[in-house]
């Protein structure tokens, strides 16, 4: 209907004497429904352009349409309000026939073109394996596995892909820390200490490395490899196979955990590669060819200052060792050589601040920059009772995102981390999570297509069919005609959500669609009616039916017959 109205008012303003260039309607749905079904500004828009008031020139435009003339079984009435705006009312035939097409896509329905033929790479998750997911992991990987689903409905050829790095100080520390409890299982009689704070202490093994990792999952590994191997393991010979040993188990943890949110991978990117292919000093010798990198005090820096930064960054330490912002550059590098229009990377809100040097070191290498999309999320705080409950990754006392599904469910726990806007922060209140009630909005959601199941299977039994044509027109109650324009939508939401990077968008939009089945079925009975209207309002109900169906399969969240 957009295009439809754009071709029809560009037709009307050319008559007028044409627009200027670069020129584009904005639409929009007007938020009361009694303002129409589309609103155009575009009067408010060219008021400098035709040098008269915006009323007068929405007159001369609906003057036009009205000559063109547009097609009345699409639209029914063109008004003019306020200072200019210009609003359309959908004609009833319209939405008849937007209804018939819902019930002929079916499982189909919401997908769209918008990006076919184009190649995108989401990369989620990414956590190095010292340790399980917890619920600040939680957020990035049901984002970013919604924002691949989102992509793959509108059309984009989507590879899911997880960065990890299994070497460095972190998983240093991992292989010191599992050795040290191994050594306390094969030794019980070794000298331990209490080690900790606020209020959270455990005992260690002596010697234990400093920062080391606390968690349970560290004696486990331990253990299994006391049992496994006994006394053979070489412990003077370096922390190698306890690193191993402990980045098999983590990440054999992690993707199980991933398997519960519905969530798989099509690869994994090690940052290894990047220094076994030379390419980290490639890129260094590129840019001081450049004149954007050089030497002082004994490192590497790159000149970010050419980019608007205060100070310029290091590359490589002193001590021979890149930052991270190095082998990330080279990792982008490596998904443009790969093909991908579109490079989308979820990131915590710590590195706000450390992205854009990616981006300039891509630029600066000569790729399209342009074609990576950095999606920040803030962090997440669990609450209970409404107290915050305390977290940490290091200490023994965070919680893992396997023991918040073990206490809300997988669908809750997916439905939770996607129903705010991802730059803002979560409160994930447990209590409400748990709530089997409509105040639990995922609740709200699944009870709403267990009903329209169950309406349904009752209409069946009573000798009405869903199936077959039956007279659309038919539903002209303003109630049927609220709930065809949401389920509708469904299309646009999905594009909008994909484009903006927004899966929240979704999220509201299928409430609003359950609200407005609510209404529909408050102010308009089955059951009871003529055959042909129940006919007609059943096919209704199935169309609201599968749109909740297709918008939770997109969020990946379970649609439910019965509850």
């Amino acid at each position: 209907m957009e295009d439809y109205l754009n071709d029809c008012i560009l037709k009307a303003l050319d008559a007028m004497g044409g627009v200027p260039e670069g020129f584009a309607l904005v639409f929009e749905q007007p938020a009361n429904p009694d303002h129409g079904d589309l609103s155009c500004n575009a009067a408010m828009q060219l008021a400098r352009h035709f040098r008269k008031s915006p009323r007068m020139i929405a007159e001369d435009i609906a003057n036009h349409l009205d000559a063109l003339p547009l097609d009345t079984s699409r639209i029914s009435a063109v008004e003019i309000a306020g200072p200019g705006f210009l609003n359309f009312r959908f004609a009833d035939a319209h939405l008849s026939e937007q209804l018939q097409q819902i019930i002929d896509a079916g499982a189909s329905f919401g997908r769209t073109t918008a990006g076919s033929g184009q190649r995108a790479l989401v990369e989620f998750v990414s956590a190095n394996p010292t340790g399980p997911l917890t619920v600040g992991h939680g957020r990035n990987a049901v984002l970013g596995d919604t924002l691949a689903n989102l992509l793959e409905w509108a059309g984009y050829e989507v590879d899911r892909e997880y960065y990890f790095n299994d070497a460095g100080r972190q998983m240093r520390v991992l292989g010191e820390s599992v050795r040290a409890r191994y050594m306390a299982e094969i030794n019980p009689d070794l000298p331990t200490k209490e080690i900790g704070e606020d209020g959270h202490t455990t005992m260690v093994p002596e010697p234990f490395p400093e920062d080391g990792y606390l968690g349970d999952y560290i004696e486990d590994i331990a253990r299994d490899l006391a049992q496994s191997t006994g006394t053979d393991l070489d412990t003077e010979g370096g922390v190698e196979v306890f690193k191993i040993a402990a980045e098999k188990q983590i990440f054999a943890d992690i993707e199980g955990t991933l398997k519960r949110l519905g969530i798989h991978m099509d690869s994994f990117f090690n940052e290894g590669t990047l220094y076994e292919s030379n390419r980290i000093w490639e890129i260094v010798d590129a840019f001081r060819e450049k004149d954007l990198a050089y030497d002082k005090d004994g490192a590497v820096w790159f000149r970010t200052t050419q980019f608007g930064k205060e100070a310029d960054t290091v590359l490589v330490k002193s001590t021979g060792e890149p930052t991270y912002r190095l082998p990330d550059i080279g990792y982008h590098a490596d998904k443009l050589d790969r093909g991908y229009d579109l490079c989308i990377d979820v990131f915590g809100a710590d590195h706000i601040a450390t992205f854009p040097d990616v981006l300039d070191g891509i630029r600066s290498l000569g790729y399209d920059a342009g074609k990576v999309d950095v999606v920040i999320y803030q962090f997440v705080t669990l609450i209970r009772g409404g107290e915050p409950v305390k977290m940490s990754t290091r200490k023994a006392t965070y919680v893992t995102l396997d023991e918040l599904m073990d206490e809300v469910g997988d669908d809750v726990t997916r439905y939770f981390f996607l129903m705010r806007s991802p730059n803002t922060h979560l409160e994930f209140d447990l209590d409400l999570a748990k709530e089997a009630s409509d105040k639990n909005p995922v609740f709200y959601l699944q009870y709403a297509h267990a009903r329209i199941c169950s309406i349904l299977r009752k209409a069946e039994e009573t000798g009405l069919e869903v199936s077959g044509v039956a007279e659309l027109p038919l539903l002209v109650h303003p109630a049927e005609q609220a709930l065809i324009k949401v389920i509708m939508d469904l299309p646009d939401v999905i594009d909008r959500a994909a484009a903006s990077k927004e899966p929240h968008r979704l999220s509201n939009y299928l409430r609003d669609v359950a609200v407005a089945f609510t209404q529909f079925y408050g102010n308009c009975r089955i059951i009871g009616e003529t055959d042909d209207l129940a006919k007609a309002r059943l096919q209704l109900a199935q169309a609201t039916r599968q749109v909740l169906n297709n918008g939770l399969s997109v969020l990946g969240i379970g649609a439910p017959e019965r509850m």
